[in-house]
């Protein structure tokens, strides 16, 4: 049984949203004397923010609701394309985070600002990002999408839920998950100070 597509695409923006800003909280606390856990952690999370957001949910996005949106709702034309370039570019701004996040651990915190200010600007455009498609896709697509249309797209996104948006449980992802929350300190997670 499918679950609505928006519902699930709102679910979806809260996780991510959620794991951004624990992530920006941890490092401006910084590793505070445990940096292999810290390092451990920061990548962990930028794992998570590659392999589902980035890799799941803006696919879906872009092969299915987009298209849909472009015929029933025209007058979003420079929206959606604005959003589509977002999306081309996500991955790649993701490799230059990890990328940065590598410099500072191999090299040392002369590192550490550039990562930082990195994430800083990341964070900011994705929490843009998921606003603009919740005050002008969503409320767009309940208006003009068919009943049909709806539930393909329900379909299409109930398969490839993201786990911490109630999707399904997955061994691999509840170790990754788990070492988040286990090695992460309060209180974005349960590890020590």
């Amino acid at each position: 049984m499918s679950t609505d597509a928006i519902q699930i695409i709102r679910d979806e923006h809260t996780a991510v949203a959620a794991m951004l800003r624990s992530l920006k909280l941890l490092v401006e606390k910084g590793h505070g004397g445990k940096p292999q856990r810290f390092f451990e952690v920061v990548r962990s999370m930028l794992f998570y923010i590659d392999e589902f957001p980035e890799r799941r949910h803006h696919p879906n996005e872009s092969k299915f609701l987009f298209p849909l949106l472009m015929r029933g709702a025209p007058e979003l034309r420079s929206v959606i394309e604005q959003l589509e370039i977002d999306h081309e570019n996500g991955e790649r701004r993701v490799r230059e985070l990890q990328h940065l996040l590598a410099a500072w651990e191999i090299l040392g915190d002369g590192r550490r600002e550039a990562f930082a200010a990195a994430l800083q600007e990341y964070v900011q455009f994705y929490l843009n990002h998921m606003r603009i498609e919740e005050t002008h896709l969503l409320p767009a697509a309940q208006r003009v999408l068919s009943s049909d249309e709806r539930e393909r797209l329900d379909a299409t996104f109930s398969e490839q839920r993201d786990p911490l948006a109630g999707g399904p449980r997955d061994a691999e992802y509840e170790a990754l998950f788990s070492r988040i929350v286990q090695k992460a300190p309060a209180p974005i997670g349960v590890g020590d100070e």
